[in-house]
């Protein structure tokens, strides 16, 4: 079992997860890599997990040797949640840091064009895959996640509190995601704090058909002046994991450049 008493050489951000380790979900490019990256700098050993292996194993090559392993699979597969959570106990013996950063949007339209398989597809990933994480982490004999005070953080989104053209069952899903947030978090404290970030348009390929074809045009209407990085949500993401948010739970953090300040929709 490998030892993670100690850590890296504190980065340019601390070493707020020192001896913690973390799952990361949907973990091999944008969001997912970028949080993965921010904890592994701040200390942490992390378990990455997405779909496609060989995208998987690039990015744990990227990372500090020693301070990171990957599982593919879907973080809809229930045996690969279970191979994940035995791989991290063998590998580890413990959990301290859930993030939920997968998602699918199979369906782009009106909602009066919705096929029923796309919305069961949107709903199984977004919403009750990161539901059977939480419970499976929890109750996982070899992780210890309730005594180590575990820190689950939901990867939702803007497009939840507004509705956006062409999204809008996606949006649907993650407002159903910000809601489990909270009632989780009532659920399972105080041993273990559930948070949540709502990004808007994060300059990723996951939201590449949202920008691609005018990013200029789309950042002018952000007060702030650019679309979200991955890097700006994964700083967000490990503060809400980290001690400096231990009296943080049940909150969705808005993560939108200013845009719903003036109105916007992302």
């Amino acid at each position: 079992m490998m030892q993670v008493d100690g850590g890296p050489e504190p980065g340019s951000w601390g070493n707020r997860f020192a001896g913690r380790v973390a799952i990361v979900t949907g973990a091999s490019r944008g969001i997912g890599f970028a949080t993965a990256e921010r904890l592994v700098a701040e200390g942490a050993a992390v378990c990455l997990t997405a779909r496609r292996a060989a995208d998987l194993e690039v990015a744990v090559r990227s990372l500090p040797e020693g301070r990171a392993i990957g599982v593919a699979g879907k973080a809809d597969d229930p045996d690969h949640r279970g191979e994940v959570l035995d791989a991290v106990a063998a590998r580890f013996g413990r959990l301290d840091v859930l993030v939920n950063a997968a998602g699918a949007n199979p369906a782009y339209g009106p909602l009066m064009d919705l096929e029923p398989d796309a919305a069961r597809k949107t709903l199984e990933v977004n919403l009750l895959a990161p539901l059977a994480w939480t419970q499976h982490v929890a109750r996982h004999p070899g992780l210890g996640f309730r005594e180590h005070r575990g820190r689950v953080v939901n990867l939702s989104s803007s497009t939840s509190e507004t509705p956006s053209p062409g999204i809008g069952f996606y949006g649907v899903a993650k407002a159903a995601l910000s809601h489990l947030t909270r009632t989780l978090a009532a659920e399972l404290a105080p041993e273990i704090r559930v948070n949540a970030v709502a990004p808007a348009v994060v300059r990723t390929r996951f939201s590449e058909a949202l920008y691609a074809s005018n990013e200029d045009e789309i950042s002018a209407g952000y007060p702030l002046g650019r679309l979200g990085e991955p890097s700006d949500i994964a700083a967000a993401i490990a503060f809400l994991a980290s001690d400096d948010a231990d009296w943080v739970t049940g909150r969705v953090l808005t993560l939108d450049g200013g845009l719903a300040t003036v109105g916007g929709t992302a």
